[in-house]
C-alpha cells in the first residue's frame, strides 16, 4: 500500500503527515516493548490520532504492523548502512561489530524483536521483515565477494554461507542479549562469527589487508 493511496483515495498531506506518525508509534511502541505487548489504543495515545483515523488509514492491526515492520527494516538498514556498505576486510567488520555493540547497548535490534514477535497472521509484515534481513545478508556477501577477489579471503571460501552465518550469529546474540539485557550474548557471538571470518582469511595463500598470516590449523 503506498503512502498516499488507500482503496483508491488519494491522501492530503496532512493526512500522509497523520498516517507517517500512527506508523511511528506503532514502530516505536513495538520496539521498545514488543509487538505483542501494545494495543491499538496506545498506538492512539501515542500518536495523537483517533479511532476513526486510525481505520481510516488501516484496515486492521495487521495492516498498520506491516507498515510498522517497514519502518523498522529502514531505520536498521539505514543505521548500518554506511559501515554494510564498505564491509569489504576484516577491519571493516570489526568496525561494524564495535557499531552494532554500540546500537544495541541503546536500542537493541528492533527489527529482530519484530519478526519474532509478528503474530502468524500478520504474513505480509513478516515478509517485509525477511526482505530486509535478506539486504543485509547481501551486503555482507557482497564484501565477502571484494575480499576474496583481492585475495584476502581463500579462494575455495563462500562468501554467502559466510554472510549467512555471521548474520544468523548477530541476530542470535541480539535476541540473547535483548532477552539477558547484557551485551554478553551479541558480543561472544560476534566474535565468533568474525573468527570465522579471520580463519578463512588465513588461510594459505589468503591476507588481511597486505599482510599475509598464516594458519596452523588444518
Amino acid at each position: 500500500m503506498s503512502e498516499t493511496k488507500r482503496s483508491g483515495w488519494r491522501l492530503t498531506a496532512r493526512g500522509a503527515a497523520t498516517r507517517r506518525r500512527i506508523v511511528a508509534a506503532a514502530a516505536d511502541l513495538a520496539a521498545a516493548r514488543g509487538v505483542g505487548e501494545i494495543s491499538l489504543d496506545e498506538v492512539m495515545a501515542a500518536s495523537g490520532a483517533s479511532k476513526s483515523q486510525l481505520y481510516h488509514y488501516f484496515a486492521n492491526k495487521d495492516a498498520l504492523l506491516r507498515e510498522a515492520a517497514a519502518l523498522q527494516a529502514e531505520r536498521v538498514l539505514g543505521a548500518h548502512a554506511p559501515l554494510l556498505e564498505a564491509l569489504d576486510s576484516l577491519s571493516a567488520m570489526r568496525r561494524w561489530r564495535d557499531a552494532v555493540l554500540a546500537l544495541n547497548q541503546r536500542t537493541g535490534c528492533p527489527l529482530g524483536a519484530l519478526v519474532y514477535q509478528l503474530p502468524p497472521s500478520a504474513t505480509r509484515a513478516r515478509a517485509t521483515v525477511e526482505d530486509a534481513f535478506e539486504i543485509w545478508r547481501g551486503r555482507i556477501e557482497a564484501g565477502l565477494v571484494r575480499m576474496r577477489e583481492r585475495g584476502e579471503l581463500a579462494a575455495e571460501a563462500a562468501p554467502g554461507d559466510i554472510a549467512l552465518a555471521v548474520l544468523s550469529a548477530v541476530q542470535g546474540g541480539l535476541l540473547l542479549s535483548r532477552s539477558a539485557k547484557s551485551d554478553r550474548p551479541l558480543e561472544l557471538a560476534f566474535d565468533m562469527a568474525l573468527a570465522h571470518v579471520a580463519w578463512q582469511a588465513r588461510r594459505p595463500g589468503a591476507t588481511d589487508g597486505s599482510k599475509a598470516v598464516s594458519s596452523n590449523r588444518p
